[in-house]
């Protein structure tokens, strides 16, 4: 029970990861123009993001064109863009091994051993889409840092961090997490968390053989040889006692309930 929680619980944060991924990547909220300085009017606004770079008027027209050369960009830009379509199909593909992997589901014919592998797959999925776009949020919060404290570039040059960084990393943080929780659980049922058998405590499968034990009451023996008919016990997956070879219909007086099957 507690695998199963922590599978949902990781597959939920996995797939709020994904959701921030995406918002971060397609929104061009990365880099907004500073109003620092001379530049205070603020009646236009610049952003840039991986894909296009809008212009944002205090009239509220909002104008984005994206870029025209994809070689032209910078090598860092590039890179990100990279690593965050990546990171988005890892994502994608995390959630649908989750949820083929989770207890909670009923695909790959209920095998217990099969679901858990491909749950903890599922896992590692999430923590490398988590990390690839962890790395481009922070190379490019570096880089807007360092930007902004440079003596030497012109205030209307210079860029605060935009609400796709906030995001992207709360985003990175969530699918590392939901990850992580789909791996401890993994390794949490190859332990003997999940129980496929019938029956508790010693669940008996389809094969099973029943067990039988002949015993005869010490009461009817006389010097060493047994009076009246042997008492055969069988135990079976529903546990029941027969008796056999009873002579008049009468049944033993007292029938002891023996466990050394169960030893």
């Amino acid at each position: 029970m507690a695998s199963a929680a922590l599978e949902l619980l990781g597959f939920f944060l996995g797939l709020l990861g994904l959701l921030g991924t995406t918002v971060s990547t397609v929104l061009p909220y990365w880099q907004i123009s500073a109003h620092i300085g001379s530049n205070i009017v603020t009646a236009v606004a610049n952003m840039r993001g991986l894909w296009m770079e809008c212009v944002y008027q205090s009239t509220g027209a909002f104008q984005c064109e994206t870029y025209n050369s994809m070689l032209a960009l910078p090598a860092d830009m590039q890179a990100s863009r990279a690593l965050m379509v990546v990171s988005l199909v890892l994502s994608f593909l995390a959630v649908a091994l989750a949820v083929l992997g989770m207890q909670c589901t009923v695909c790959l014919g209920g095998s217990g051993a099969a679901k858990s592998r491909v749950a903890g797959v599922g896992g590692a999925c999430f923590l490398t889409a988590g990390f690839l776009a962890l790395v481009p949020v922070a190379w490019t919060t570096h880089e807007v840092v360092q930007t902004f404290y440079r003596p030497d570039l012109p205030s209307s040059m210079k860029f605060e961090l935009g609400e796709c960084l906030y995001v992207g990393l709360a985003a990175a943080l969530l699918s590392m997490l939901g990850g992580a929780l789909l791996c401890a659980s993994c390794f949490q049922d190859n332990g003997g968390g999940r129980q496929n058998g019938r029956g508790y405590p010693y669940p008996l499968g389809a094969n099973a053989r029943a067990t039988s034990q002949t015993y005869r009451n010490p009461a009817l023996q006389v010097g060493g040889v047994a009076r009246g008919p042997p008492l055969v016990r069988s135990i079976s997956d529903s546990s029941r006692l027969s008796v056999h070879g009873n002579h008049g219909g009468k049944k033993p007086a007292a029938a002891g309930y023996d466990i050394t099957g169960y030893v």
